[in-house]
């Protein structure tokens, strides 16, 4: 079973050694500490984006996170979504979870229950490395979209959507869209 708890401090040594790893180290290419600066600000209401970890049958697996591409006036120069959508990371620590399937599951299960139940959000994209094909693969399997190509921090990126329209009316069950 996918669960999403909020992040809390005690977390923040689990989420290190997860940054660490050479898999997770290699498309999440912010240094560790200004992501631990970040999450802290997000634990102690800092900041307004929503860090949660990601359970699979109650053990703690990885992390995934939302806020509102307005928030982020240089991200949102790159995107151009305008007000109402809500941006999307994760990652999955633990390597050998890789390639069984979740990826779809977590990010449907999120962008549902999570990013697309807030007041005024009317859709969720994410941006992700052209060399990230199992990621993005992940995202359109959850039912996003792939809108238009951006370039992020100097790479091409996919830039994918789920409109609330679109989650809403889907009937597949999440992750299951093939």
């Amino acid at each position: 079973m996918i669960e999403f708890r909020p992040l809390a401090e005690e977390d923040l040594a689990q989420v290190e050694e997860w940054l660490a790893r050479p898999h997770v180290a290699r498309w999440w290419r912010d240094e560790i500490a200004d992501t631990l600066a970040e999450l802290r600000a997000a634990i102690e209401g800092r900041d307004a984006s929503e860090q949660h970890v990601i359970l699979l049958d109650g053990r703690p697996i990885g992390l995934i996170q939302t806020y509102l591409a307005a928030d982020h006036p240089e991200w949102e120069a790159i995107v151009q979504v305008g007000p109402g959508v809500a941006g999307l990371d994760l990652f999955v620590g633990d390597e050998e979870l890789i390639g069984r399937g979740l990826g779809p599951r977590i990010i449907a299960a999120f962008a549902r229950e999570v990013v697309l139940a807030r007041d005024g959000v009317d859709a969720v994209i994410a941006t992700v490395e052209e060399a990230n094909r199992r990621s993005w693969r992940a995202f359109e399997k959850a039912g996003f979209r792939h809108v238009r190509d951006v370039v992020e921090d100097g790479l091409p990126c996919r830039l994918l959507r789920l409109d609330r329209g679109a989650a809403a009316s889907s009937g597949d069950p999440p992750g299951e869209r093939r």
